[in-house]
């Protein structure tokens, strides 16, 4: 079976997960409908902006700073398909919470031009496991010091 002929565009376009590519000086270069979804920002918004509109304040110089290291030739150690997860910030101010894989893209001569992401809002999972955590700390705590134990 052929797939359509603009498949890969389609995929990207509207994928349901946000699909954001970054040049290598942290530009936001594109933006699908699934960013737009999980971020709140429109395409038109953000098109040439910083990846600030997304990180969180306190994490920006953590992430500037390992992203020039990158953009300068250090290898990334997430370019391989490892599940990273991070707090974002949407438009309207809220924290969520985002799991996301990385994507060098570089050019014909080996040149790093810029990182695409896949990222997945997981805020309630992540709200969930905690709640959980919790739970389970204040029954171990009702519980007691367990037998043979300190």
């Amino acid at each position: 079976m052929m797939l359509p002929p603009d498949f890969a565009a389609r995929l990207v376009r509207d994928c349901s997960d946000a699909v954001i590519y970054a040049d290598n000086e942290g530009r936001i270069r594109f933006w699908n409908r699934g960013a737009t979804r999980t971020f709140g920002f429109s395409e038109a918004e953000v098109l040439g902006a910083s990846l600030d509109l997304i990180i969180l304040e306190r994490l920006r110089a953590r992430h500037w700073q390992g992203y020039g290291e990158v953009m300068s030739g250090r290898p990334s150690r997430y370019g391989e398909g490892d599940l990273l997860a991070v707090p974002a910030l949407r438009k309207d101010g809220r924290q969520i919470s985002v799991e996301f894989t990385i994507l060098p893209l570089h050019d014909e001569a080996g040149a790093l031009l810029g990182i695409a992401a896949v990222l997945r809002d997981v805020t309630a999972r992540f709200e969930e496991t905690r709640a959980l955590r919790r739970e389970l700390a204040a029954l171990k705590a009702q519980a007691g010091p367990s037998p043979g134990g300190t």
